[in-house]
């Protein structure tokens, strides 16, 4: 289509005056001239922000993710946020982000808005994984955070998802209502982008050595894994958080052999070396799986860009390795978090699991063998960690897991957690071969 209709025409028109930046208008005003098909696409409907926050593709315009774009939508959570914690003298947010192109940007565009609005913002002084920004929610007594990250999308994205004071992702009530607050900004104008630094905290190593004391508590076979301390295990982030935090947790398990994909570990919001950086992908691992048969490993891990989400390959008794799927991934780790309980005779009392409706009736399975709760929720691991709210004053989690690659063991996060899950699976890996 290469006419703009008249609606479409105005509102781009409004992005080429003040109070938008002279960059933005300069390009929407060339957009205007030579690329009518981009700005139909860029103006013809406002950026949805939904249950899980806001996602799509950077560039100016209302249905793009740009600084206005994420200022409107974080003037509607400042407001749903001073009307829920009304009581309370100080309202703090967390917020984080991943190795995306503008993430900076969108960081502190949220943080000014939200100390605009007199909320005190703990801001990460580089990008941190999503888990760690669900786990610094909790740590640092925080109402509410926000992770800049649009997962395993391609490069042209971005993103930012909204967290509850428990450290999960928002579910009803708070989802809506949050909906509802944003829906009512329907200007620029109404967003107060007036930033209050003496309301910014950076948070960083601190928090990083108390979620990698956490993690390290989870390790259930310390024995197998000091037998099995050189085993090669080759990993990469695929240009994203996962790279500095990951063979720290390894490290810190024991394993002492940790074989990093050198062009992977680059922090690179265009993802160079993968055409998507999605660890379902096969070719996502590619390198990975050609450096672990050069080395002769015995286990590769790839996370994706907020180190949520986590890939595995192993060897078959030919060396050629295989790719596991995350069901057959959540069952090996159910599968050893029972047994090894079950050989230490320490299963803690009145612990339950946790499965999504589409991942595997394996870990159902396995769970009524152990005398266990299984219980299942929506699809969405933000349903895992309402249930686990729901029930951690009386019961004990245990595990959590989805098909889409999401594992969680233990509850100081609450969503899904690929730094902790290689850990395991790397814990998994050495009690087999022990």
């Amino acid at each position: 289509m290469n006419i703009i209709t008249e609606e479409i025409l105005i509102k781009a028109k409004e992005w080429t005056q003040e109070p938008f930046d002279q960059e933005t208008r300069n390009e929407v005003a060339n957009l205007i001239q030579n690329n009518p098909t981009a700005v139909t696409d860029a103006f013809y409907r406002d950026l949805e922000f939904g249950t899980g926050g806001l996602r799509g593709i950077m560039g100016p315009g209302t249905n793009r993710m740009n600084r206005y774009t994420v200022g409107m939508a974080t003037q509607g959570l400042a407001n749903y946020l001073k009307k829920n914690f009304s009581d309370r003298p100080q309202i703090s947010v967390a917020i984080s982000y991943d190795s995306r192109n503008n993430n900076t940007v969108f960081a502190d565009t949220v943080a000014s808005v939200l100390t605009g609005n007199n909320i005190r913002v703990f801001l990460s002084d580089e990008l941190r994984p999503t888990p760690e920004l669900s786990f610094a929610i909790r740590h640092l007594g925080c109402e509410s955070g926000i992770m800049i990250t649009a997962s395993h999308n391609p490069k042209e994205y971005n993103g930012y998802k909204v967290y509850w004071e428990d450290g999960a992702q928002v579910i009803p009530p708070h989802d809506e209502g949050i909906i509802d607050e944003v829906r009512k900004i329907s200007s620029v104008n109404e967003v107060n982008f007036n930033s209050n630094p003496s309301l910014i905290t950076y948070f960083g190593e601190e928090v990083d050595k108390a979620y990698l004391a956490e993690i390290n508590k989870l390790s259930l076979s310390p024995e197998a894994v000091r037998a099995q301390a050189d085993m090669k295990i080759v990993y990469t982030a695929i240009h994203g958080t996962g790279t500095k935090l990951t063979p720290l947790a390894l490290a810190s398990f024991g394993f002492k052999n940790i074989i990093p994909v050198e062009a992977q570990m680059i922090p690179d919001g265009n993802f160079p070396t993968v055409h998507s950086p999605n660890p379902e992908e096969p070719a996502a691992l590619a390198m990975a799986i050609n450096l672990a048969k050069e080395k002769k490993a015995a286990l590769v891990m790839a996370t994706d860009p907020d180190a949520d989400r986590v890939g595995i390959a192993v060897p078959n008794e030919s060396g050629e390795f295989v790719l596991l799927n995350g069901n057959q991934t959540a069952s090996l780790l159910l599968y050893y978090i029972l047994n090894r309980y079950k050989e230490i005779g320490q299963l803690p009392k009145n612990s339950y699991i946790i499965k999504t409706i589409v991942t595997t009736e394996l870990l159902a399975d396995m769970a009524k063998d152990a005398a266990i709760p299984c219980f299942d929720v929506l699809t969405g691991f933000k349903y895992i960690a309402g249930l686990i709210r729901e029930r951690e004053k009386e019961h004990t989690y245990l595990f959590g897991g989805e098909e889409s690659y999401g594992y969680l063991f233990g509850d100081f996060v609450r969503d899904k957690d690929a730094v902790s899950a290689c850990c395991m699976i790397a814990e998994t890996a050495a009690w087999a071969a022990s």
